[in-house]
């Protein structure tokens, strides 16, 4: 049986094919919103300038070539400043670091960061800022730019990535949050 075929197609008790309701934006960002995931900062450097954003949807994409993704608002000057400079990096904050992720993630983030910046930052091999102190980074080249809605999805082949020390960041219903639990073992036991 096809998963298309009319006899796997979800039925009503009636027999007949159950018509799906329109699923809104706020239902879709209400699931969405329990999704737990990592922060990080997208960062990249065009011209003189220093581009930021808080993300949260780093992915690590393939291990031949080694990829990552990022998704950001097509809108935000941040995707033009890393389809110009070519490069992008992104490093996964640590619990520490709430106040980095809030400022990158205030209105306007993803603009020229100007000399205001309040994070300390280095590059690696292409250019693009890392976060000091930060919980792992990934410095890219730009593979490939795709649509996604309202979103551009960046995808970027990592030419350097290194960890540092700390418990991460996440984000989860809305709110940033921090592990608080022993994490559970391989059997389901806590440690």
């Amino acid at each position: 049986m096809s998963p298309t075929s009319p006899s796997a197609r979800a039925q009503a008790p009636s027999g007949r094919p159950r018509t799906e309701p329109a699923l809104g934006a706020d239902s879709f960002r209400a699931a969405a919103r329990h999704w737990t995931t990592g922060v990080g900062v997208l960062t990249t450097q065009w011209g003189e300038e220093v581009f930021a954003k808080t993300v949260s949807s780093l992915c690590t994409l393939s291990l031949e070539p080694l990829l990552v993704s990022v998704a950001v608002d097509r809108r935000s000057p941040l995707v033009d400043a890393v389809r110009g400079s070519g490069r992008f990096a992104v490093s996964a904050l640590s619990r520490e670091q709430e106040h980095i992720a809030r400022r990158f993630a205030a209105p306007g983030a993803g603009r020229a960061l100007g000399f205001f910046t309040t994070a300390p930052m280095r590059t690696e091999i292409t250019g693009a800022p890392v976060l000091e102190h930060c919980l792992a980074w990934f410095d890219c080249r730009l593979h490939s730019v795709l649509p996604g809605g309202d979103h551009a999805i960046l995808v970027g082949q990592a030419v350097a990535a290194d960890t540092g020390d700390g418990e991460p960041l996440l984000y989860h219903d809305g709110r940033y949050r921090s592990l608080d639990r022993q994490p559970i073992t391989p059997t389901g036991v806590h440690a």
